[in-house]
């Protein structure tokens, strides 16, 4: 783990918004303002903070690049400026049919089904802010369990720094930790509930948001967020 900081850009709700809400809540952590909340009312699980623990320290957030370290000869108000002018540029602005659902053993909101513009617009963020990406060290490289990993996958890792892109990529937005399969049917029955009284039926994917961690203990906090030019 490297002991400075790290970037991510990630799409995140608008503050203040229905989305945003529920996800900060239920994870009792705002990453706009690096802040805990209380969860919201009425969670039935005992160990709730224990389950939502791994993605409290992320925030709410949907990964489109994932986090990194910049590299030496890029500086923070660079990235920033990168990402105002990738905002910026025109592009069909990705919209999706949320619904909650396990993906890889967690709980998370993801598609009913991917979408060609979604899966474009991940795809430029993985491209187009790669050049501001420090290489992985060994350690970084081993904690995502290059073993585990498919060929493609493992080439990804090496090439890009994240071994879920292009088509490997699955937009989502992490509710809970891994959960045991004994535990997944209330949880999930509990998250799709709460999901579905929100009144979410399309989400758009409307803006780009970046994130810091200060220290490899930290949580990631938003530092600047830029609304897409559609």
């Amino acid at each position: 783990m490297a002991n400075f900081s790290r970037y991510a850009i990630y799409y995140a709700p608008a503050p203040g918004s229905v989305l945003d809400r529920f996800g900060a809540t239920m994870l009792g952590y705002d990453a706009h303002q690096g802040i805990d909340l209380p969860f919201t009312d009425g969670i039935a699980v005992p160990d709730w903070h224990e389950l939502t623990q791994d993605p409290r320290k992320y925030g709410f957030h949907a990964t489109l690049k994932a986090p990194m370290a910049l590299a030496p000869d890029r500086r923070e108000d660079e990235l920033i400026a990168a990402c105002a002018a990738f905002a910026a540029k025109p592009r069909v602005v990705p919209a999706i049919k949320p619904v909650v659902d396990t993906i890889e053993g967690f709980v998370a909101i993801i598609p009913v089904s991917p979408t060609a513009a979604l899966e474009g617009f991940a795809a430029d963020c993985v491209r187009d802010f790669d050049a501001f990406r420090a290489p992985l060290t060994e350690e970084d490289r081993a904690r995502r369990n290059p073993s585990d990993l498919t060929p493609r996958q493992r080439d990804y890792l090496d090439r890009w720094g994240y071994p879920y892109v292009f088509e490997q990529f699955r937009f989502h937005m992490t509710l809970t930790g891994r959960l045991d399969v004994k535990r997944r049917e209330p949880i999930i029955a509990m998250l799709q509930q709460r999901f579905h009284d929100t009144g979410l039926r399309e989400l758009t994917i409307d803006r780009i948001a970046l994130f810091r961690q200060s220290g490899a203990n930290a949580r990631f906090q938003i530092i600047g967020q830029w609304p897409l030019t559609a």
